[in-house]
């Protein structure tokens, strides 16, 4: 087969699975949807323990109904779920993304085309670099997700336990919660930005309607951390039964400070073997060179004055 014929192979070959990519991303079956959620997802949305959403979109991606979704929209919904968790909340950040990553994917393949088009380098090595670098194209975008998701987790336990002493003082000086949020927005601003941006978020939809408890859960969804999910469920629990705010706040204040030192001591442990890797691989060497270079030159000099006497 001649080079023409391989190049537009691969170049169909190419083209189809970027079609494929974006047909999977695809939403379908939007009518069925909807009955089958009124049917099936009724005793879900009835339920005292469970709010009312007003589309699919805003059903949570653990319930039921969530569960009886269609494959392709269930991953639209996990991939959206990742890119919140990551910190990307804008509505095209979907589209941005998938858009990025198919670009990732068929770029480098076109890009070695065209250089084996032009004679830098043969078909197949073109293909076979174009490819692997397609494949890692594929696999970038979920770990850099992965990574923004870990340092906002990160970022957010560190901060909570002095958010939660903030929010309590505030409330024993007779703030009421909502305004002992707004207050911790304002004044973690500079030592915690990423915590007080989302508090900002809280107060304003407390101010759109949601009881604190609500927002306090939509903002632990939007990081994916149990702690924070337990702190919801402390003030949804606190708001419905009449119970002391400040005491299970503090009470929860006092259980993060010590999560949080007790990975810290964790990471401590860890530290000296994670040590030994380094020590090996570059302290040794250097150290056998310093030890060992002037005995060598002295035994190479012994052997050149032996070799000079026979």
């Amino acid at each position: 087969m001649s080079d023409s014929g391989t190049l537009t192979i691969a170049a169909f070959a190419v083209a189809s699975s970027l079609v494929l990519l974006m047909s999977m991303f695809r939403s379908r079956g939007r009518r069925s949807l909807e009955s089958r959620l009124q049917e099936a997802g009724e005793g879900y949305q009835n339920s005292p323990d469970s709010p009312r959403f007003a589309t699919t979109r805003d059903l949570p991606s653990g319930s039921p109904a969530a569960l009886l979704m269609p494959k392709d929209e269930q991953r639209q919904r996990r991939l959206r779920d990742r890119l919140i968790h990551a910190g990307l909340y804008k509505r095209n950040s979907t589209a941005v993304f998938m858009t990025l990553k198919l670009i990732l994917v068929g770029f480098p393949v076109l890009l070695g085309l065209g250089a084996s088009s032009s004679g830098l380098v043969t078909v197949r090595q073109a293909l076979f670099f174009g490819v692997l670098a397609g494949g890692f194209g594929t696999i970038i975008p979920g770990l850099w997700l992965d990574y923004k998701k870990r340092r906002r987790q990160t970022e957010i336990m560190r901060a909570l336990p002095d958010a939660l002493d903030v929010i309590v003082v505030c409330v024993e000086g007779g703030l009421s919660l909502a305004g002992a949020i707004a207050r911790v927005s304002t004044e973690l601003k500079t030592a915690h930005r990423t915590l007080a941006a989302e508090m900002g978020i809280v107060q304003r939809e407390i101010q759109l309607g949601k009881s604190t408890g609500e927002a306090l859960r939509g903002f632990a969804n939007r990081f994916d951390v149990e702690e924070l999910r337990s702190l919801s469920s402390v003030i949804l629990q606190a708001e419905r039964f009449g119970a002391s705010i400040v005491n299970a706040l503090r009470v929860h204040a006092d259980s993060l400070r010590m999560k949080r030192r007790q990975r810290a001591e964790e990471m401590a442990q860890k530290a000296s073997v994670k040590l030994v890797f380094p020590t090996i691989f570059f302290i040794f060497p250097a150290l056998f060179v310093v030890i060992m270079g002037p005995a060598v030159f002295d035994i190479i000099e012994m052997f050149r004055q032996m070799q000079q006497r026979t």
